[in-house]
């Protein structure tokens, strides 16, 4: 379906091409029809002149061209030309005719007549025509034409200049209607950029900056976000409340293996199997807050905080191994994305990184251009290039010689594609094991 910006353009140039030609055939048979009352006032005008030498020397109709004075009227074949009848019959006519002769209309009558007729050579003539009686009672038929060519070239030029001036005229009422389309589609611009950026000011829709024609809609946006709202927020809180059921009986669980385990019961499977149904149940709550997060979300969170936080803690664990955790963190990121989210996703690629790692994980948190990377680097053995792929693929383990289920990286992924950000795995270059490289674009960042 078309937008509204090309409806607009597209209704609004066909109602403007059909004004325009609408306009331009009325103006120019207006016009025309003007052309034509000038050119035939103009034969009437010469017409009178005849009638008037007629009068002077009605007796000798052979003078009348010493008394008309137009030079065309001596040219032979000038397109100019004038024809006197008498009651016997004989024809005086101007020199222009040469031989040639008038004909004379059926219903000639002593009202002017005016319309077209064939002239000399086949030419095409206006004349006029009309039976004049003279004081002393003689009646004579005095007739003029003109040739059309004169008229013709006239409304040539009228046409050219007609096509030019609305051609111009239709350039200009385009670009009206792209400039009105633009001034009217405004505020809906206007909307979907305040729309877009509601969740950033965490403010309701103001009414009042927007047309009345609008402002409905606005109500109803501002309603249905707050709806939408609560809507995530009842869907997060209950994500949390299943996660807290759910981890009361699978501690317990996990407690009577263990136990049991101390009696030298064969209990690896079934911890294997509660390992994998923990890991589970951690993705199916993340997904569940996934769908009800993305880039909707209003949430702050300061990644500089949660950074050193993750820094202490590992740090203390990587310790208790004989391990260490090196971290560079710019100060003041923020971003937009929820504070479990990110921090589950950097919980587990520590994880991962102090597992595998030999002696040394280094992480870091940097601005790069607009965006923020995340890096979480290990001396370890690392991932070869053509396994990556299956690493990050939902459940893929390549060594099962350590414990695991492989979804540790795979809720990391869906939880940042939910936000827009992406994770990579490389080859660490300065410790040598592998990379795992987190990429938030400019718009999860918080500028202050």
């Amino acid at each position: 379906m078309l937008s509204l910006r090309k409806r607009a353009w597209l209704s609004g140039s066909l109602s403007a091409l059909v004004a325009m030609i609408a306009g331009t055939f009325l103006l120019y048979s207006y016009l025309n029809l003007k052309v034509l009352e000038r050119f035939d006032a103009t034969l009437t005008e010469h017409h009178t002149r005849i009638v008037a030498a007629l009068n002077n020397v009605g007796d000798d109709p052979a003078r009348l061209g010493e008394l008309i004075f137009d030079p065309e009227y001596q040219m032979p074949y000038s397109g100019k030309y004038w024809q006197v009848t008498g009651q016997n019959g004989q024809i005086t006519s101007s020199a222009s005719l040469f031989e040639s002769v008038l004909p004379r209309p059926i219903d000639l009558s002593n009202r002017l007549l005016i319309g077209n007729v064939s002239g000399p050579e086949g030419e095409t003539l206006r004349a006029a025509y009309q039976i004049i009686t003279l004081e002393d009672g003689s009646a004579w038929t005095v007739a003029v034409g003109q040739s059309r060519a004169g008229l013709n070239a006239e409304r040539e030029e009228m046409r050219r200049s007609l096509l030019v001036a609305f051609a111009l005229v239709a350039g200009l009422g385009l670009f009206s209607v792209l400039a009105q389309t633009a001034a009217i589609l405004r505020p809906l611009e206007k909307l979907r950029q305040d729309v877009a950026h509601r969740w950033e000011r965490d403010e309701a829709l103001s009414e009042a900056d927007y047309p009345e024609e609008v402002a409905p809609l606005v109500a109803d946006i501002n309603s249905l976000l707050e709806r939408n709202r609560d809507i995530v927020g009842r869907a997060r809180r209950q994500a949390a409340d299943l996660a807290h059921a759910l981890k009361t009986p699978s501690a317990i669980l996990r407690n009577e293996l263990m136990a049991l385990r101390e009696k030298r019961a064969k209990v690896e499977k079934a911890l294997d199997a509660l390992d994998r149904l923990d890991a589970q149940l951690g993705r199916s709550l993340a997904r569940i807050r996934m769908s009800n997060t993305g880039e909707s979300t209003a949430a702050r969170t300061d990644l500089s905080h949660s950074i050193n936080r993750f820094s202490r803690l590992f740090n203390a664990m990587a310790a208790r191994d004989g391990k260490s955790l090196a971290t560079v963190c710019d100060p003041g990121l923020t971003i937009r994305v929820d504070a479990q989210d990110i921090e589950e996703v950097l919980g587990n690629v520590l994880d991962n990184a102090l597992k595998w790692c030999a002696h040394s994980i280094s992480l870091s948190a940097r601005r790069v251009g607009d965006g923020i990377e995340i890096r979480v680097e290990d001396d370890g053995p690392g991932i070869p290039e053509a396994d990556r792929a299956e690493a990050l693929r939902s459940g893929g383990r390549l060594d099962t010689s350590k414990p695991g289920t492989g979804l540790g990286l795979a809720i990391a992924i869906d939880l940042l594609r939910a936000y827009g950000a992406s994770l990579d795995l490389d080859a660490s270059a300065g410790l040598g094991g592998l990379a795992v490289r987190m990429t938030l674009p400019a718009r999860l960042v918080v500028t202050v």
